[in-house]
């Protein structure tokens, strides 16, 4: 089977795990980025999530900057940073000294979701998630960036950082709007309609439209032992429901030793039949299919399990599924 001929990226989320500290999960982000520029990634992500037991980080603009220090071809950014959360002219100026610092390497990824709890978006001061008022901000950003803010944004940069949005359902409407190029998952992939009106809004606002393809993606020795390696992750949506707190992983046997109910188990078969996983074969099968019937520029896997060195020979796998 041919390789998959578009870039392929990574977002990781700086998952914790079962029984270490929450600081191990940002060292293995680090790690994983390096691992991933040997192994040809286009792009590796971070992400934003505040006051999660089961992910690390919630700045992604630091965690970014660690990352593009430690590594030196690959691009580093946000999946992304949630703009109700900030003030744009914050944002501009905090991409602008990592792009100072590490010039064409940065990309800032844009998201609107809240807080996971209601607790948490209170702690944020962040309410509402007004589309209209997000695209508003998402200018803001633009122009502070481009030296064409109210005030100056410093450092002032002679190109600034490329402006993705992250998208799932009205989403993708939102980047056609503002011209942008998208990073859309879950079940806005499966649109055609909306991934063909988002193009055209693009092209309507004279920009170039651009769809980086985020799945969650497990590659494994059997298509038995790919799935069993996502159970950790399908457990902790599963149980993010329950408890309204999304955990650390938890090892595989652990996950399998549960007594679910029929809605936990529910909501895992979801989780798993919106991922890709399998042999190198299946997934390269599976991918290709993907790209061809979403018409996408670019995958962006977001994989994760317990154990690290699964995590990383699953990455190497994928990685020699694409064309370097």
């Amino acid at each position: 089977m041919p390789p998959i001929d578009v870039p392929l990226s990574l977002l990781d989320r700086s998952r914790t795990r079962a029984g270490e500290p929450d600081a191990l999960a940002l060292l293995s982000t680090i790690e994983r980025a390096r691992l991933a520029e040997e192994l040809g990634y286009h792009r590796f992500w971070v992400a934003e999530h505040h006051a999660v037991p089961g992910i690390g980080s919630g700045s992604p603009a630091v965690l970014a900057a660690a990352v593009a220090a430690r590594t030196s071809r690959i691009r580093v950014g946000s999946g992304g940073v949630m703009l109700p959360n900030h003030a744009p002219l914050v944002v501009a100026e905090q991409f602008a000294v990592l792009e100072s610092l590490h010039p064409g390497r940065v990309d800032l990824g844009l998201g609107r979701s809240l807080g996971f709890s209601a607790p948490v978006r209170e702690a944020l001061g962040a309410t509402e998630a007004d589309p209209d008022r997000f695209l508003a901000d998402v200018d803001a950003v633009r122009a502070f960036l481009g030296g064409r803010g109210p005030v100056t944004a410093t450092p002032r940069l002679a190109v600034p950082p490329p402006i993705f949005l992250l998208a799932g359902g009205r989403g993708l409407s939102l980047a056609g709007r503002a011209g942008l190029p998208v990073a859309v998952g879950g079940p806005a992939l499966e649109g055609a309609a909306a991934l063909d009106a988002y193009r055209r809004a693009v092209r309507a606002t004279g920009g170039d439209p651009y769809v980086i393809a985020s799945v969650t993606v497990m590659v494994a020795d059997s298509e038995d032992r790919a799935r069993d390696l996502l159970l950790p992750e399908a457990w902790a949506m599963a149980a993010s429901r329950t408890t309204g707190a999304f955990p650390p992983l938890e090892d595989v046997a652990a996950v399998r030793s549960r007594t679910l109910t029929s809605k936990q188990r529910a909501t895992m078969e979801q989780f798993l039949a919106g991922s890709v996983y399998g042999t190198a074969g299946q997934v390269a099968e599976r991918l290709g299919q993907l790209v061809r019937r979403t018409g996408a520029d670019e995958v962006m896997a977001t994989t994760s399990t317990f154990e690290r060195a699964d995590q990383a020979r699953a990455d190497a796998a994928l990685a020699s599924l694409f064309a370097s």
